[in-house]
C-alpha cells in the first residue's frame, strides 16, 4: 500500500513546487513596481 503514499505525495509535492515559484515571481514583481513606482525614495 506504500504507493497510495507516493501517488498522493508526488503530486502534492509537485503542486507546492509550482505555487512556490509562483508566490516568489508574485513577491519579485511586486517589489520591482513598488520600487517603480516611487523614485523619490532613493
Amino acid at each position: 500500500m506504500w504507493y497510495f503514499a507516493w501517488l498522493l505525495g508526488l503530486p502534492v509535492a509537485a503542486m507546492f513546487a509550482v505555487v512556490n515559484a509562483m508566490w516568489l515571481e508574485m513577491q519579485q514583481d511586486r517589489l520591482l513596481t513598488e520600487d517603480e513606482s516611487s523614485p523619490g525614495r532613493g
